[in-house]
């Protein structure tokens, strides 16, 4: 009975842990507070950290930058690879930018600031549905950016990793008490 009781909590524990690291999260666009500029190179382009990273339903991408010489942008697919910002889908001047990723599929960002898109200082998310975030993406390769017109999005978090071991460990452990 004892072994019954150190399984459950066991996997309360492990279920408490797992929920929490699939929680929605606030990141800072480019991991840092200056990114939202025109790149020196294309190893500095913003497509290259969101290549790295997972986007879920729910984050929130943060835009650090000086709302009075440049803005974010929302636009369509043919905007973002035209640099059209006359037509935006939503237009942030604030410096201090938060846009919640509500729905799975791709979303696009230039710069407002004339001549910056063109330039490079735009980015495209793609935000994974609920049934990719499950059956789990992690690991296989992330398609051509060109097949995007931006990059496809790994998160790099070990998170998904760890969760997939801790899974086996219960497993193996629940199966060892029977």
């Amino acid at each position: 009975m004892a072994s019954f009781q150190r399984a459950v909590v066991f996997s309360l524990v492990l279920i408490s842990l797992l929920w929490g690291s699939s929680q929605a999260k606030d990141l800072l666009v480019g991991g840092k507070t200056d990114a939202w500029k025109i790149p020196s190179s294309e190893s500095d382009s913003l497509n290259k950290w969101a290549g790295k990273a997972r986007f879920v339903i729910g984050d929130s991408l943060v835009w650090k930058y000086d709302g009075q010489k440049d803005s974010v942008l929302q636009v369509t697919k043919e905007a973002y690879a035209a640099c059209n910002t006359t037509n935006p889908i939503e237009e942030y001047k604030d410096g201090n930018t938060k846009v919640k990723l509500d729905k799975s599929g791709p979303f696009y960002f230039i710069s407002g600031a004339e001549g910056h898109c063109e330039k490079g200082q735009k980015i495209v998310v793609v935000v994974l549905s609920q049934k990719h975030k499950q059956v789990g993406y992690v690991g296989s390769p992330a398609p051509s950016p060109v097949e995007f017109v931006g990059p496809a999005v790994a998160r790099t978090s070990s998170a998904s990793n760890l969760k997939g071991g801790l899974l086996v460990a219960l497993g193996v452990l629940v199966l060892g008490l029977f």
